[in-house]
């Protein structure tokens, strides 16, 4: 219960803070596509991770098909099951049960992630778990009850100020990345991405984040790898 109710209060760490303030930009979104507050809270809390829910919503909006917009929104989700498959071996025990270990996977998202990645190995194994189960939690049913509370106040947010709001989690994510990395690989493929991102948004829009991760990830392992065979070379 201890690590429980220290996890929780990450609430008021800059991660969480600068989460909840893209969730009232994504409730001014919503309430401009006019769709209704309890779809709205629902969504929060079930699909969680920020760009699927805009992509759900903007499906929504354009008629796209059922299975279509599924699949859009289960491809970006997919991006999350590596921080998923890094994090889980940090935290869990020989004695967590599986059952736990797929509940709180439900959390892990850009901002859970980089939170506990960079604050978990202060924490106790066993103590692991419930540190993150509280952090998480806490965070996501205080986004529901968020969205729910500004639904009607941000409706009359201007359209800049919905959109910075959304921005503030990928620029909080990337630079959180950099300072955090531990490998020159990550620097070179967050490099390599950016500089490709700007690329493939220009030729190809619809599938430039796509393009430049996968590229840009590539590129950088293939050139992380052969330096070191250059360096065991010598």
């Amino acid at each position: 219960m201890h690590w429980f109710l220290f996890g929780m209060r990450g609430l008021f760490s800059l991660p969480a803070i600068i989460l909840m303030l893209s969730f009232v930009g994504f409730a001014a979104f919503t309430a401009e596509a006019k769709v209704p507050v309890g779809e709205v809270m629902f969504m929060t809390g079930i699909v969680w991770a920020l760009p699927a829910k805009v992509i759900l919503v903007s499906s929504m909006l354009s008629g796209a098909p059922l299975a279509a917009t599924f699949l859009a929104v289960t491809l970006s989700s997919v991006r999350l099951m590596p921080m998923v498959a890094s994090l889980v071996p940090e935290i869990r025990t020989a004695r967590t049960p599986t059952w736990l270990l797929l509940v709180i996977s439900h959390f892990i998202a850009i901002t859970a992630w980089v939170f506990a990645i960079e604050r978990v190995h202060k924490v106790p194994r066993g103590g692991r778990v419930a540190f993150f189960a509280g952090f998480g939690a806490t965070l996501t049913t205080v986004n529901v009850l968020l969205v729910g509370l500004v639904y009607g106040a941000v409706s009359v947010f201007p359209p800049l100020v919905s959109g910075c709001l959304f921005f503030l989690t990928p620029v909080y994510f990337l630079t959180s990345l950099w300072i955090s990395a531990r490998h020159r690989v990550v620097y070179w493929a967050l490099g390599i991405g950016l500089a490709l991102g700007w690329l493939f948004a220009t030729i190809a829009p619809q599938y430039d984040i796509l393009l430049a991760g996968v590229l840009g990830g590539t590129l950088a392992w293939w050139g992380e790898r052969m330096l070191r065979r250059r360096e065991a070379a010598r």
